[in-house]
């Protein structure tokens, strides 16, 4: 038996119809005479009395077969589905079942064909197997988030890939950051490569997103791996970290174990290797897994040398960027001169941006005092202009020397920008008036490595503080491409 999409996916439950007609429709006026069409419990099971000359009132192939769906009428065969107090006894067709799955037609006509009238199914929940009837009868499918896991399941099961299909794309068409997970477990477990392919994709684009949801913590310790072991996760190691200790948590309690730092080690096996502490800060490193017991005293004296000392010692984790994060840091500079001077009272300065190529977004270069050295708080965001979501934001401070150069504030967490698509980029500053830069342009390109990124800025409409394409604030923009 196989868990459904549950809650997760009840927000955005969908249909996915085949077919042009229903039987149903041409039935609801025969409701006196033909029997009905509920699957019954075990114990329940009325004796019918053929209905009478239905064929005349069923004009098509599929109105009639429509019909015998779940009937009395005609069947030789029915299935116990189910177990417990669910269970529920079905009337099938072997003709009909036959001609739409092979596993149905070796149950039936081949060689160790049964001759059973009465067929156990323990392992099928009702609801999907009675989906599985309505497909092989009527070519229809309905399929929604509480049923598609179980449908997909008994698909498989009897060998109906036209069916397989739909259920996989009805999978496909709700993934989404907080079922990704999930998804990514029933896909490895249902052998659906593609599927697994794409919730891999959407992880890795929306990586924290994805393992602050709750079905992260459901997943299977391969699946676990799988997803550690990648390079292109877009997240800090910090938060790949803390993430893996949640999932331990709630892994020791499946096996029974109490939580502690030697039963987290123990279940999370291999997977502690895959995470990259030494592309932590030491103040990273320090604050949590340094303290976290999980790591032997050995393991966090050589981490503690590699991080303070050259030549650095080896260590035992991999120290390879993840791709987001690998090479070198650019940067590009949007104005042609500095002037003072610029005032802040609470306002965010915004200017909107696009890039022609995918990039990851670190952060801001920002002007400081002209009345010497200072200390700043800031936030800093970026908002998707169209739906005004927030998709990166830090609320820091950074210090200044009183000097025209720009200062770096970054965000927690490399922000994803995608080609072509308008941004707001946002700084919130509170302190002494600043430099500002003027002689902006609209486009600046970066080149690097073989690779041209361009930027282009243009006006936020709106109270942004004075801050424009020509002149103002956020002078340089900080990201790994």
């Amino acid at each position: 038996m196989t868990p459904s999409l549950g809650a997760a996916m009840a927000a955005r439950g969908a249909s996915v119809t085949g077919g042009t007609s229903s039987a149903a429709t041409a039935a609801a006026t025969e409701a006196s005479t033909d029997p009905p069409t509920e699957p019954t419990s075990v114990s329940s099971v009325p004796d019918r009395e053929p209905v009478y000359n239905w064929q005349a009132s069923k004009p098509t192939l599929k109105e009639r077969l429509g019909f015998l769906l779940n009937n009395e009428a005609l069947s030789d065969v029915h299935f116990v589905v189910g177990k417990g107090s669910g269970v529920q006894r079905v009337p099938a067709h072997r003709f009909a079942l036959s001609i739409g799955s092979a596993v149905f037609d070796a149950m039936f006509n081949g060689g160790m064909a049964t001759t059973a009238t009465e067929i156990e199914l323990p392992d099928v929940e009702p609801a999907a197997f009675l989906g599985l009837l309505k497909f092989l009868y009527s070519d229809e499918v309905q399929v929604g988030p509480e049923t598609v896991m179980n449908m997909l399941y008994t698909a498989k099961k009897y060998t109906v890939p036209a069916l397989e299909v739909h259920c996989v794309d009805f999978l496909k068409n709700n993934l989404r950051p907080d079922n990704a997970f999930m998804l990514l477990s029933q896909a490895r477990l249902f052998d659906e490569p593609q599927l697994a392919s794409l919730c891999l994709e959407n992880i890795d684009r929306n990586t924290m997103d994805a393992l602050a949801a709750e079905g992260f913590t459901d997943i299977d310790l391969d699946t676990l791996v799988a997803v550690l072991g990648r390079d292109t996760l877009g997240a800090r190691e910090v938060c790949l970290f803390l993430a893996a200790m949640r999932w331990a948590e709630a892994e020791a309690q499946r096996q029974q174990f109490p939580p502690t730092p030697e039963n987290k080690r123990k279940v999370l096996g291999k997977a502690l290797h895959l995470i990259r502490f030494p592309l932590m800060t030491i103040e990273e490193f320090a604050a949590d897994p340094a303290q976290s017991g999980v790591l032997t005293d050995r393991e966090v004296v050589s981490l503690f040398l590699h991080f303070t000392i050259n030549p650095k010692p080896r260590v035992e984790f991999i120290n390879r960027p993840r791709c987001c994060l690998r090479g070198k840091e650019c940067s590009i500079t949007r104005f042609g001169q500095v002037e003072s001077r610029w005032g802040y009272c609470g306002t965010s300065d915004r200017i909107r941006f696009s890039v022609n190529r995918r990039i990851f977004l670190v952060g801001f270069g920002l002007y400081g005092s002209i009345h010497g050295p200072t200390d700043y708080k800031v936030s800093i965001q970026v908002l998707h202009t169209d739906s005004n979501t927030m998709l990166g934001r830090n609320d820091t401070g950074f210090s200044c020397d009183g000097s025209a150069n720009t200062f770096r504030v970054m965000f927690k967490e490399p922000v994803e920008i995608l080609a072509s698509v308008n941004y707001i980029a946002s700084a919130t500053l509170e302190g002494q008036d600043s430099y500002y830069g003027t002689r902006g342009v609209r486009k600046v390109t970066h080149e690097g490595s073989g690779t041209r990124t361009c930027f282009t800025f243009c006006y936020v409409a709106g109270n942004n503080n004075g801050t424009a394409v020509e002149d103002g604030q956020i002078p340089e923009v900080i990201f790994y491409t």
